[in-house]
């Protein structure tokens, strides 16, 4: 079925979207529950389109396609009482989803992603079949968002950072650029540049670039700088630790334009534009990248949203680290918990001695904290309340007790959690970035 312009309907790009994830989903653990399987089928007969996708495509033109229409947005989520976390029963199968890809693919991947700087071409085909970057992007764009959703973002996050924080922040990457475009974006944006994104055979890539290589960076005062030059903007400065900017084809960047921090649209391929190693402590597999814009010129109309918008990309961006923080320190918290109960000394279980079980109940007391502030962060999002406050607060709880958590995970296990061996090691170093790193991620 078509409607009057020969486009497929809605519900036909519906219904293809519904088999197309049916049957990728269908094989995973989690729909062996027939209470699961029962939402999945009640949301495929709605219409719903929680598929997923991702992958890579270098070298991809965007063709500019001019629009007078007003630009198409996700709906508002719909008003919930603000205390009420408790998941929809949409968000826990999508949360479901997500734990079993986190399970069978990503947590085995891991250590060899985090040696290689590189997620294994058959998890980025695996996932990208049941297509991440368009979490983001309204339905009418392509993509599967039927509104807006901070919290759905954050549950996404969290189970996906639970098996492994560097292939997820690999994985999201373009999903944050997508959805910066489909939120900020003007209809004449959203026309040239989402379809690559919602492309099924070959998704374009993108990274969104906050971050820059100077001591306590604040992203509202950018040493990168647009100048005008008639019709057009030239760029100037370094994006450092920006996640896939190797094999992206679009950037989005940060830079003050008349003193205020904008975020601006760059292809690949743009003269002037650079992209270099920029290989970290953590997040390893994300394949850091530090990107250089010499005299980079592009068009005024590039300009992405506003600069209220910039601040609202800084806010998502944070608590969706914070949300990535939440993920790892669970894989710590599961793990030592199994560890000290297992692990015998002196003919008992370490985690008989009181100093070791006050440590692992400090780590979940820590977790608990940090998982109620940011997801009630994402409820006021939701809610279109002012959340910078609780944002604020997820951020400094996951800059310090982050790092706390992963620290004590590896004391706890001893000469296990120097060695990679074991995980902790390298969920100690994922969790460190968590309270530093800007932009690269977006809910």
């Amino acid at each position: 079925m078509s409607d009057l312009t020969g486009k497929p309907s809605l519900l036909d790009r519906g219904q293809a979207l519904g088999l197309r994830f049916i049957t990728k989903a269908g094989g995973l653990e989690a729909m062996k529950n027939p209470k699961l399987r029962g939402r999945v089928e009640k949301a495929l007969y709605r219409g719903a389109k929680e598929g997923f996708r991702v992958q890579t495509a270098a070298g991809r033109q965007f063709a500019k396609k001019p629009s007078s229409d007003s630009p198409t947005r996700t709906s508002p989520t719909k008003p919930r009482r603000e205390f009420d976390l408790t998941p929809t029963e949409d968000q826990e199968m999508i949360r479901g989803v997500a734990r079993e890809l986190a399970e069978e693919l990503l947590r085995p991947a891991g250590a060899q992603a985090d040696t290689d700087r590189q997620i294994p071409d058959e998890i980025r085909a695996q996932a990208g079949e049941l297509g991440l970057a368009t979490l983001g992007v309204p339905s009418d764009l392509g993509g599967i968002a039927d509104e807006r959703s901070a919290v759905t973002g954050v549950l996404v996050l969290e189970e996906l950072a639970r098996g492994d924080m560097g292939i997820a922040v690999g994985l999201l990457a373009s999903g944050a650029v997508a959805t910066a475009i489909a939120s900020y974006g003007d209809a004449t944006q959203q026309q040239t540049y989402l379809p690559g994104f919602t492309d099924e055979n070959a998704p374009a890539t993108g990274v969104l670039a906050l971050m820059e290589p100077q001591p306590l960076f604040d992203p509202f005062r950018l040493q990168t700088t647009a100048r005008s030059e008639g019709e057009d903007l030239v760029l100037n400065g370094i994006k450092a630790l920006a996640p896939g900017a190797d094999s992206a084809d679009l950037f989005v960047v940060s830079a003050m334009v008349d003193d205020e921090p904008r975020l601006v649209i760059v292809e690949a391929g743009a003269q002037g534009l650079e992209v270099e190693p920029d290989p970290a402590m953590g997040v390893r597999a994300a394949r850091t990248g530090r990107i250089h814009l010499i005299d980079v010129r592009v068009p005024r109309a590039n300009l992405l949203g506003t600069a209220e918008d910039h601040r609202d990309a800084v806010r998502r961006g944070r608590l969706a680290w914070a949300a990535a923080a939440v993920g790892t320190a669970q894989a710590v918290l599961d793990h030592v918990t199994q560890y000290t109960v297992e692990r015998k000394a002196f003919g008992e279980p370490i985690g008989y001695r009181q100093a070791v079980a006050f440590t692992v109940a400090d780590i979940g007391i820590e977790l608990a904290a940090l998982r109620l502030v940011v997801w009630r962060a994402a409820s006021l999002l939701d809610a279109d309340r002012d959340a910078s406050a609780q944002i604020a607060h997820a951020r400094q709880l996951a800059a310090k007790h982050g790092a706390v958590i992963g620290s004590n995970a590896v004391q706890l296990l001893g000469g296990h959690g120097f060695v990679k061996e074991f995980d902790n090691e390298r969920w100690y170093r994922d969790l460190r970035a968590t309270g530093m790193l800007e932009g690269g991620l977006l809910v």
